[in-house]
């Protein structure tokens, strides 16, 4: 079993890295590597794209990787691999980013990545730090994790799906903020599990055992 976590020079992924082999070792998920070789990533058994920073950058440092966009869309979109995108990484899964220019993304979720616009002006964006979940619909790599547990967010923007169906939780920021999408073999998390102390280290820990 192989789980290739993508390195497209958008994020450090120092700390994912070791939050994914730690929860590998505990749950029998076998091996975890950083790549950005896709060759890996076409075989992997399941795949991460982290991303930290901005929509269009991010969309176009993978893209511009030899042969990697390619091999991520095969090996999700066609052979149906588990996959779980992580802050822009997730935002990715989007048709659109508007973030400073229109940008197109994987179109995986439909909706479009906006920037968050709190009911209350003296409410602070970027979204920084915890905040509690709020689950919308049940999903395997959500077991043992229900609305009121904590997840450590920082961004600027979030995925507005347009099917309320594929949005699986939000929280409450001025107003409901997505913090996770799904849809068949993929999900996205706009917080950061590998940050996200119990929560997210159970998430990772469902994600590796994940049999969609």
């Amino acid at each position: 079993m192989l789980t290739a976590i993508i390195d497209y020079e958008s994020g450090n992924l120092h700390s994912a890295e070791k939050a994914f082999q730690r929860m590998a070792r505990e749950v029998g998920g076998g091996t975890v590597v950083v790549t950005a070789d896709a060759d890996v990533v076409a075989r992997a058994d399941r795949v991460v794209l982290p991303g930290d920073g901005a929509f269009p950058a991010c969309a176009r440092a993978l893209r511009g990787q030899s042969g990697l966009f390619e091999a991520l869309v095969e090996t999700v979109e066609t052979r149906g691999r588990p996959f779980l995108g992580i802050c822009v990484g997730m935002q990715l899964m989007a048709t659109w980013g508007r973030e400073y220019e229109d940008t197109q993304g994987l179109d995986w979720i439909g909706g479009e990545v906006v920037k968050i616009t709190p009911s209350n002006p003296e409410m602070k964006v970027p979204h920084m730090g915890w905040n509690d979940l709020v689950i919308d619909h049940p999903h395997p790599v959500l077991d043992g994790i229900t609305t009121g547990d904590h997840a450590y967010f920082v961004h600027s923007y979030q995925v507005r799906v347009a099917s309320p169906q594929e949005r699986i939780a939000h929280v409450d920021y001025g107003g409901d903020v997505t913090a996770i999408i799904g849809r068949g073999t993929m999900l996205g998390t706009q917080f950061h599990p590998e940050k996200s102390q119990k929560t997210g280290l159970r998430l990772i820990g469902n994600f590796l055992r994940w049999r969609p």
